[in-house]
């Protein structure tokens, strides 16, 4: 090169790692968006949408990726991260969806004439800001549901004067929301019935959801006809064909200094496993060294090891650390199982256990396998069987097991 100027200060690393960071190309998700794209075709909504699998495989990523797919066919699209928060209430619920549809209804200013109760903000005007759907929530009688669905129905009657399709309703880690019987409060079951009313009333409001496993079960348990309500959509690794595209692909855009030889891309591919997060973080921390390799004349490799022990420590570690002894038992006894990559049951935990000097019984190893579910590390799926929640987990579990 002409010039003396380091590598490192002219050429921006076009990998983004980080949680829901756009990568520079969406690899292996075509078939996702050609489903999503049927969707947006319904004029009376039979199917929503459910996104979800283990962390890192780019489920908001991809969220975010079908907002302007659905802006280009007419739809307007909301919403958010579910907190856990909206959980602890109907209430809560209610105040996200309105806060959400407000959004875009905000700059709405209508005459009062055909309006419903509530909803004038200054005489003869109506404006449909968060104030003025929360006021003619308030004042509308029923129930929560029946509040939220007056609400639902008097906006839509509203948009669909400006020629669009219908709203999506997108949220966001929505394995959060769940119902609370203990608190008599059901706002998973709430959201659930007001969107399947709103549904059958033929008004195009569409909800997608993503979250990790746990999700769907979830939805089945709070109301079964969820099953009928959604199609689900699994996000998995990548295949081999996808993975070096999105190795390859972002350096030949960002006209990068150098590429990854085939030997080099091969060991990215493997210590990835495929997952869009894993090569990101992978390509970016090889896509320095090597910058600053270059920059000073040395010779450029894949740091495997290095790269296996800043990953456990940025992306596993904190898991881990917040595991109890006797937890990482159990965890370790899976790790240990030749299927731990695809499911295990407790069964099989039980039988593996009694090789050890503190063995599991099945009410010990179903106890713990709730809390591990509730951390996030496990979850069950509707067939009874256990897989991890996190992925590559039962590798990092084996490096860091001390027989």
């Amino acid at each position: 090169m002409e010039s003396n100027e380091p590598l490192l200060d002219k050429f921006e690393n076009p990998f983004k790692p980080g949680a829901g960071h756009k990568p520079p190309y969406l690899a292996g998700r075509k078939e996702e968006e050609l489903e999503f794209k049927s969707l947006l075709r319904q004029n009376v909504i039979l199917k929503n949408l459910i996104l979800t699998g283990l962390r890192g495989v780019g489920k908001t990523v991809l969220l975010e990726a079908l907002k302007p797919i659905a802006i280009d066919a007419g739809w307007i699209m909301v919403g958010t991260d579910l907190s856990e928060s909206v959980s602890v209430s109907e209430e809560n619920l209610a105040i996200r969806l309105l806060t959400d549809i407000s959004v875009v209804t905000s700059g709405v200013s209508l005459t009062a004439q055909g309006r419903s109760a509530g909803f004038i903000n200054q005489p003869g005007r109506v404006n449909l800001n968060f104030a003025s759907l929360r006021r003619t929530y308030d004042e509308t009688p029923g129930l929560v549901q029946d509040k939220l669905k007056v609400v639902l129905e008097y906006v839509w009657n509203v948009i669909k004067q400006f020629d669009k399709r219908g709203v999506i309703f997108a949220y966001d880690e929505s394995q959060n929301l769940s119902d609370r019987a203990d608190k008599d409060q059901y706002p998973l079951s709430l959201l659930l019935d007001v969107f399947a009313s709103i549904q059958k009333k033929e008004i195009p409001f569409m909800l997608v959801l993503t979250g990790l496993p746990t999700l769907f079960p979830t939805l089945v348990e709070a109301r079964a006809y969820t099953e009928r309500m959604f199609r689900v959509l699994t996000l998995g690794r990548l295949s081999t064909e996808d993975t070096k595209e999105a190795i390859s692909i972002p350096i030949v855009r960002a006209k990068c200094p150098f590429s990854f030889d085939e030997y080099s891309t091969e060991m990215i591919c493997k210590l990835s496993g495929g997952y869009p997060y894993f090569i990101q973080f992978i390509c970016k921390e090889v896509y320095d060294r090597w910058i600053q390799q270059l920059d000073s004349g040395e010779p450029t490799a894949v740091p495997h090891e290095e790269l296996v022990q800043k990953l456990d420590s940025d992306f596993y570690a904190g898991r881990w650390a917040k595991v109890t002894d006797r937890q990482r038992d159990i965890l370790q006894i899976v790790a240990s199982l030749p299927n731990h990559d695809s499911e295990f049951t407790v069964q099989e935990i039980v039988e593996v256990s009694k090789e050890r000097a503190k063995p599991f019984s099945s009410s010990h190893a179903n106890q713990m396998l709730s809390l591990l579910t509730h951390a996030g590390l496990v979850y069950k799926n509707r067939h009874g069987k256990y897989s991890f929640a996190v992925p590559m987990f039962g590798d990092f579990i084996r490096r860091h097991t001390v027989n």
